[in-house]
């Protein structure tokens, strides 16, 4: 007989880095205690972002994504360029965040394997209609 730990897998801790696998496994396995942050201006978020994705530009304050989250949640986060990705994990762990993950090659990596992106399009007004 099958050992329920053997068909239930399981993940390891959160690395300081995740390769964009890592993230989609766990949200094709559907483990809902993650967030995935989008550091990019809200122009870039709002042309595609990771499914699910928060923007929370580095120009902006941070207070009202980071006021609704625990500090021990496990997030996900991304930005334009690994630099950037890594400034703003920085900035998250220096606020006392203890599980933040930057995903390596971004938004890119994510699309270049694949994988689903959303869009909020742009409001239609009379000079664009």
């Amino acid at each position: 007989m099958a050992n329920f730990f053997d068909i239930v897998p399981t993940f390891r801790p959160l690395q300081t880095q995740s390769r964009v696998f890592d993230l989609k496994a766990r949200l094709d396995w559907g483990e809902p205690a993650l967030t995935i942050i989008d550091v990019r201006d809200r122009g870039e978020f709002n042309i595609s972002h990771i499914m699910g994705a928060v923007p929370m530009p580095l120009n902006e304050p941070t207070n009202r994504v980071l006021n609704k989250l625990e500090l021990d949640r496990d997030i996900y986060i991304y930005g334009e360029t690994d630099e950037e990705t890594a400034a703003a994990a920085a900035r998250l762990r220096a606020d006392g965040y203890q599980n933040v993950s930057e995903i390596r090659g971004g938004l890119a990596a994510w699309k270049a394997v694949g994988y689903p992106v959303e869009a909020h399009p742009a409001p239609v007004t009379l000079e664009n209609s």
